[in-house]
C-alpha cells in the first residue's frame, strides 16, 4: 500500500508539472511548449523513426563515432583511478553508449553505469535491453530531471564521474541556457570529474534545414503529437488536424527551431484554463543549436571545464567533446 501511494503522489507531481508548465507556456508571448514533453510512448517510438531517417544525419554521425573510436575514448576516461561513475543523461535506447559500455568492460574497467532519463518507458525498456546485451554490466537506471538525479550521485564526491550528454541534447537549448546548463552541471562536480557532450557543428544550411523538414514528415507528426499528448493526459481539446509543422535554421545564429502554427482562430481548453489562437500564430517548441568548434571551446573554458579531447565522424559534422572540470 504504501508503495502504491508513493506512485501515485510521483504521477500526480508529475502531472502537476506537465499542467503548470504548458499553462505557463501558451500564455508566454511568443507562446512556447517544452520540448522534453514530446516524449511519451509514441514520442519514443517516433524518435526513434527519426533518428533512422536518411533525412537525420545526426545519429549515424555520432554512431560513426563511437563504432569506430570509442576505444579512444576509453584512453580518455579510465583514468589511473579506474573505478567511477558514468551516468549519462538522456540515454535514449542507448545505441550509441553501448559501444562504449562494451569497450570499458572489455579492458576491465570497474565502473557503474547510471542512465538517468524523464521517460519512464526509456529506462524501463533499458531495464530489460542491458542485461541481455551487457551481462556484466553493473547499473541503475533512474527516471526523473537530471539535476535532480545528479543531487543525489553528487553526495558520494569520493567516487569519480563521468557525465555523458550525447545525441546533440545540449543543442535543445539556446546558447545562453546552455552555458547555465553546463555551469550548474559544473557545480554537481569535483575537479577531475569529466563530461563526453555531442555538439552538432555548423554545416551547410540545407543539410541542417532537411534533418528537421525530413521528407517522411516524421518530424511533423513528432511535433504534433505533443497536442495530442496534452489533449489526454491534461484533459485538453486541441484539433490536431488544425496545427501544422514549421521549422527554420538561421546560419547566423546557428539556431534551427520549430514551430506549431495554428490554421484557423480557436480557443483551447486546457484542464478548463482556456487559450487563445490567432490564425497563423506559432508555438514555439523546440531549438536544434549548431556550434562552431572555437564555440565549443570557449563554452568549455567560461564553465569551469578544460577541453581535452574531441573526437568527430568523417565529415567532420558532428563531434563528441571530453571535458574535465577544473
Amino acid at each position: 500500500m504504501i508503495s502504491t501511494d508513493t506512485d501515485e503522489c510521483r504521477l500526480a507531481t508529475k502531472s502537476k508539472d506537465f499542467y503548470l508548465d504548458v499553462i505557463q507556456g501558451l500564455r508566454e508571448t511568443p507562446k512556447r511548449l517544452s520540448s522534453k514533453y514530446f516524449y511519451d510512448k509514441k514520442g519514443d517510438s517516433l524518435f526513434e523513426a527519426i533518428m533512422h531517417s536518411p533525412d537525420y544525419y545526426l545519429t549515424r554521425c555520432e554512431m560513426e563515432i563511437f563504432i569506430r573510436q570509442a576505444e579512444e575514448i576509453v584512453c580518455r576516461i579510465a583514468g589511473q583511478n579506474t573505478d567511477f561513475e558514468l551516468i549519462e543523461l538522456g540515454p535514449g535506447n542507448c545505441a550509441k553508449s553501448i559501444h562504449l559500455l562494451h569497450a570499458l568492460t572489455q579492458v576491465n574497467v570497474a565502473f557503474n553505469y547510471v542512465p538517468i532519463d524523464i521517460s519512464e518507458n526509456v529506462i524501463n525498456e533499458l531495464r530489460s535491453f542491458l542485461p541481455v546485451h551487457s551481462p556484466n554490466l553493473r547499473f541503475n537506471g533512474v527516471v526523473g530531471d537530471y539535476f535532480d538525479a545528479l543531487s543525489v550521485h553528487s553526495l558520494s564526491p569520493g567516487t569519480r564521474k563521468v557525465v555523458m550528454c550525447l545525441g546533440g541534447n545540449i543543442g535543445n537549448m539556446t546558447v545562453a541556457e546552455s552555458n547555465r546548463f553546463c555551469a550548474k552541471l559544473r557545480s554537481y562536480l569535483q575537479p577531475g570529474d569529466q563530461c563526453i557532450i555531442g555538439f552538432d557543428l555548423v554545416k551547410h544550411p540545407a543539410i541542417i534545414q532537411r534533418a528537421y523538414d525530413d521528407r517522411a514528415g516524421l518530424t511533423r507528426e513528432f511535433n504534433l503529437n505533443l497536442l495530442t499528448r496534452i489533449n489526454r493526459e491534461l484533459d485538453a481539446d486541441f484539433r490536431v488536424d488544425q496545427f501544422d509543422h514549421y521549422c527554420s535554421y538561421d546560419p547566423l545564429t546557428g539556431a534551427a527551431k520549430s514551430y506549431l502554427v495554428s490554421l484557423d482562430d480557436m480557443v483551447v481548453s486546457i484542464s478548463g484554463d482556456l487559450i487563445s489562437f490567432e490564425k497563423d500564430e506559432c508555438i514555439w517548441t523546440e531549438i536544434s543549436q549548431k556550434y562552431a568548434k572555437d564555440q565549443i571551446h570557449q563554452m568549455a573554458a567560461d564553465n569551469g571545464f578544460s577541453h581535452t579531447a574531441e573526437f568527430m565522424d568523417s565529415k567532420s559534422w558532428f563531434m563528441d567533446a571530453v571535458w574535465t572540470a577544473v
